[in-house]
């Protein structure tokens, strides 16, 4: 089958430089992971049923249509996925349009990125509609282009939104870090090449081999995303 993502075609750079960053959005840079799930108690209780917070592991930061489907499966809610899918934007939509606010740490990344004009993407699983919005907090211009969810065929745990992000800017996966809150987008990640640091928002995130786990935002900053690919490329200072 051919593939959708255009090939990767990379900038001329040394080998240890970082050629972009890529960033996720819900329980990342913005403090949302918890709007999602009360989006989602709320729709269901509305439908009759309790959830469970046993359901929150499994559904954080997957895409629209794995989260629903798996919690129809669950409750087995008299309800069909599209429309369920709408419901649950709408409530979500809703809490954000009330403000968002940033993780600790995002702001000032954002602007040491931007200060430094190193090439930045987001990359999220949420619809492109939910993206825009956020934007007006985040800044897009803070962004040299954005990937959304109902932008792809596939999107995370598999790697296409992180390749696609890659291709578009012209740059090598494996010279690139992402940044991510879920096990389910540091895979996406790890799947396309990039190196990743893993910042756990609602679930634990263990250590591996090319991967970083920090407490926070406010431990990652150029220097740190930097030395990412240099060690990765086995650079000697």
């Amino acid at each position: 089958m051919t593939s959708s993502i255009p090939a990767v075609g990379t900038r001329t750079a040394e080998a240890a430089t970082l050629q972009a960053v890529f960033l996720d959005l819900d329980g990342t840079l913005v403090d949302t992971e918890g709007f999602w799930w009360e989006a989602e108690a709320e729709v269901f209780a509305r439908l009759g049923h309790v959830l469970d917070d046993s359901h929150r592991e499994v559904v954080v930061g997957g895409p629209m249509s794995r989260s629903a489907g798996y919690l129809l499966r669950a409750t087995g809610a008299d309800i069909g996925l599209t429309e369920l899918s709408t419901l649950l934007n709408e409530a979500f939509v809703a809490r954000i349009g009330r403000g968002v606010p940033l993780m600790p740490g995002a702001r000032r990344l954002l602007s040491e990125l931007a200060a430094h004009r190193v090439p930045t993407a987001l990359v999220s699983a949420s619809h492109r509609t939910i993206i825009e919005q956020m934007l007006h907090s985040l800044g897009p211009e803070n962004f040299h282009l954005t990937v959304a969810g109902d932008d792809l065929m596939r999107t995370k745990p598999h790697p296409d939104p992180y390749l696609t992000a890659a291709a578009r800017l012209g740059v090598d996966p494996t010279r690139c870090a992402v940044v991510e809150d879920t096990l389910t987008g540091v895979r996406a990640a790890e799947a396309a090449g990039c190196r990743v640091v893993a910042v756990p928002s609602v679930t634990p995130i263990p250590p591996a081999p090319g991967r970083s786990v920090v407490g926070s935002l406010e431990e990652v900053d150029l220097p740190f995303l930097q030395a990412l690919i240099t060690e990765s490329k086995g650079t000697v200072h």
